[in-house]
């Protein structure tokens, strides 16, 4: 089968044209000038901020005149990430699409589903023409993932809507009513290039095979990060052998648990077997802890050409420290609600910039304001002791709850009376665009929904085929069943 064989097509033909369109953070000109376009040819109104942001317009079916304005609202760019043996150029090339069993997935690449199954939903709203539903306000927002700069650009009056749907979840069969809010905390290490030694040998050490994923949505599962496992060697090999640290790059993306990390290193001639053999033992140690997470952990040692230059062994003694000592994964359980990750952080990126600086990038959530600054000052502290200089966003703020909604009432009546069954009501430790529209438009009652994604910010990201569905048809009946002002 084809993306363009499922059900339900409207909405698949939308995702499958937005799988052709490379939308990158920060270089969304193109999915813009798409849905210009789409707008164009449906004879649609739209109208564009100076952030990029568009709002389309669709009148109320006949008989649903006095209903509310409803926003449904998605997020235009994706999240670029690729197989190292994957050759695919995100600016440029079209997402290649797989339907594997009851999944549809990409070759190689993230498959954007995240958030580009909600655009397609929207599309397919704006596009029917045998759907009731009032008033609908669809805004598509920029920058999603590396800051949610479109939703803070978001302008009082832009929209006119009360309720708002938020189309960016990803579990079918659930309804979120509050996310965390994020910062971002970045160390930068200033180190002098030094001339390395013919006299030692040269090793490239490369973690890779892991599955990565969403930094918010499954850091509470335990899963490797390379950049965390790597270090870890490094700072065991530390105790035992003298090396020189050439070259540190690992992870890419703030909100991404990184899959991949490498180091070069030079060894004594003399501690060359033995460095092997401790990694080797590292290696199996490695493998028995993640073997129910992440079974396809590597951690390889291969020859390496002499490099120019090593970090000097101050600089790379610090970095090693902070890196060892800064705090990665669930910090807390929430108190209120069962089961769902209050605080937490991750070690997201190490790389190396230019000839004498490295850039450490790290993320930490919250849905409690003050722990979030609590574990972004307990990182940025880790890296102040060992002399970096340190770098924080202002963050985004979270969502709170509110079980006494309006439309989560609909939208939970809705469920029940499609599927005989009662959808579960949660939170999500994931960000969410929500907690920003909140501060422009303090009236608005929202939730979000959507179908069964899975390991998204990976390369394995997939979307089960059938879920898409049942979401679909919970989307038209929730649009149908919002009550008359």
């Amino acid at each position: 089968m084809k993306i363009t064989d499922l059900n339900p097509g409207i909405v698949w033909k939308y995702f499958h044209e937005i799988t052709q369109v490379p939308r990158p953070s920060k270089k969304e000109g193109k999915i813009i000038q798409y849905l210009e376009s789409f707008a164009k040819e449906h004879n649609i109104a739209s109208k564009k901020d100076d952030a990029g942001n568009i709002l389309m317009f669709k009148p109320a079916t006949s008989g649903y005149e006095d209903r509310p304005v409803v926003i449904l609202q998605s997020h235009m760019d994706m999240v670029c990430e690729k197989n190292s043996d994957k050759v695919h150029d995100f600016e440029n090339d079209p997402i290649e699409t797989v339907v594997d069993g009851e999944w549809l997935r990409a070759n190689g690449t993230t498959l954007g589903a995240d958030n580009g199954i909600g655009m397609a939903a929207q599309l397919a709203v704006l596009a029917s023409d045998d759907l009731e539903h009032g008033p609908i306000e669809c805004l598509f927002t920029v920058d999603e993932e590396t800051g949610l700069t479109g939703a803070q650009a978001l302008q009082e009056g832009f929209m006119t809507g009360d309720i708002l749907l938020n189309l960016d979840s990803e579990d079918e069969g659930e309804i979120f009513m509050g996310c965390a809010g994020g910062k971002g905390t970045q160390a930068e290490f200033r180190y002098e290039p030094l001339p390395t030694s013919p006299e030692m040998l040269y090793f490239r050490i490369d973690v890779k095979g892991l599955n990565g994923g969403h930094s918010g949505g499954e850091i509470h599962k335990g899963l490797g990060n390379a950049n965390k496992i790597l270090v870890r060697f490094l700072y065991f090999l530390k105790k035992k052998y003298d090396f020189s640290l050439c070259a540190f790059n690992g992870g890419n993306l703030h909100n991404a648990i990184p899959r991949e990390a490498y180091a070069i290193l030079g060894v004594h001639p003399e501690d060359k077997e033995q460095v092997r053999v401790l990694l080797n033992l590292f290696a199996a140690d490695i493998e028995n802890e993640l073997k129910r997470v992440d079974p396809n952990v590597q951690i390889t040692m291969e020859s390496a050409d002499r490099p120019d230059t090593k970090i000097d062994d101050r600089t790379a003694e610090r970095l090693i420290y902070a890196l060892m000592a800064c705090p990665h994964g669930v910090i807390g359980m929430s108190h209120e609600i069962e089961g769902l990750v209050e605080t937490s952080t991750n070690l997201a990126s190490v790389k190396m910039i230019d000839t004498d600086k490295i850039l450490v990038g790290t993320s930490q959530r919250s849905s409690v304001e003050s722990c979030k600054e609590a574990i972004a000052d307990q990182v940025a502290s880790t890296f102040l002791l060992a002399e970096a200089q340190v770098t924080q966003g202002e963050g985004y703020p979270g969502w709170a709850p509110n079980p006494d909604s309006n439309i989560l009432k609909v939208a939970q009546e809705s469920y029940r009376r499609l599927f005989n069954k009662d959808a579960k009501i949660m939170a999500i430790h994931a960000g969410l665009e929500c907690g920003l529209f909140l501060e422009k438009y303090p009236k608005l009652d929202m939730i979000s929904f959507g179908p069964t994604l899975r390991e998204v910010h990976s390369p394995n990201e997939r979307i089960r085929i059938d879920t898409v569905d049942l979401w679909w048809k919970h989307l038209v009946e929730l649009l149908k069943s919002i009550p008359a002002k």
